[in-house]
């Protein structure tokens, strides 16, 4: 979009997405002006097929640590001389729904303070997995006024400069922090009810989604680091839920079993917990919903024994 139009570029990430990356770029023909693909490595000839498709390939230098942070900086960078009104970031295993770029300008001009919008994403395959499907349902957050985006949302270019972009050094929950900032400096995060994006997470097997939940942990216990003081709180309370039923309840629960038989009974609180969630989402939520406690504290508690050590954790694929 331009020549007297709203500037409208967009920033893609990926690495050897395929087929996907493909889809990715071919949907946001004719709702953007430009588009800059960031590769970080791909050996399957992501970079290639992109030009073709007419995008900008930015190569991502792999001698420093990546972050999907680093590589959304660097398609912004890249953006930067010939700046354009609003930029649109997405992930590559994600296609843009047809139509999705003028919704989001409309909800600009609705919410003159807007920063952010956003909108709903869904998963391409929910039936392939019991995984995909809790992915989708974690992508229907409330339309509305919001604390935070994901990896795919409209963004104004200079709101996002003049808060410095994304922070580089964070593996995960990159899109909430950066949020936070904007928010600070007097923006808003809409999200809206149009279609946005759909998403490829292609979890198929427990482990994915386990070491998915895991990185969750990791970005609460860093999120509440760096930001958990402030007013927003950002990230406190879904820390501290982690490590009660993660953590603590665990360590209660043997230590009871060791003082007495009868203390094992208050392994039921964990059923009881999932009895206490189905009627909210189901029965299948609720189960993944109080274990994947486990794998969130797992992560936290990794955050904080790297920073003991004093060394930073890479990146927590679950691809």
């Amino acid at each position: 979009m331009g020549d007297g139009q709203v500037r409208v570029d967009a920033v893609v990430i990926g690495r050897n997405e395929g087929a996907r990356l493909l889809a990715c770029l071919d949907s946001l023909s004719g709702q953007v002006r430009r588009i800059v693909y960031v590769d970080s490595g791909s050996s399957d000839g992501s970079a290639t097929a992109a030009r073709a498709r007419g995008a900008e390939v930015v190569a991502l230098d792999l001698a420093v640590p990546f972050t999907a942070a680093r590589a959304r900086n660097a398609g912004l960078a890249a953006l930067a001389d010939d700046p354009p009104e609003f930029v649109q970031m997405v992930d590559g295993d994600c296609a843009v729904q047809p139509g999705w770029t003028l919704a989001a300008l409309a909800g600009f001009a609705e919410h003159p303070r807007a920063v952010v919008v956003c909108g709903r994403r869904r998963e391409r395959f929910p039936e392939a997995s019991v995984y995909n499907r809790l992915a989708d349902r974690e992508w229907d957050t409330p339309v509305g006024l919001a604390a935070a985006c994901g990896g795919d949302a409209l963004m104004r270019f200079a709101a996002v400069q003049a808060a410095g972009g994304y922070r580089e050094d964070l593996i995960a929950g990159e899109e909430p922090e950066l949020c936070l900032r904007l928010r600070r400096a007097g923006g808003e995060v809409w999200r809206i009810g149009a279609e946005m994006t759909l998403h490829d997470a292609a979890m198929r097997r427990f482990g994915q989604w386990w070491r998915r939940t895991v990185r969750a942990g990791h970005a609460f216990a860093e999120g509440a680091a760096l930001h958990g003081a402030g007013p927003e709180r950002h990230w406190v309370a879904e820390l501290r839920r982690a490590l009660l039923w993660g953590a603590v309840g665990p360590v209660a629960v043997i230590a009871a079993g060791l003082i007495h038989p009868a203390g094992w009974l208050l392994l039921l609180v964990y059923p009881a917990q999932m009895l206490r969630l189905a009627p909210r989402g189901g029965a299948e939520w609720a189960f993944f919903t109080v274990i994947g406690k486990f794998a969130e504290a797992q992560g936290a508690i990794g955050y904080w024994l790297g920073r003991w050590r004093g060394r930073r954790r890479g990146l927590i694929e679950y691809k």
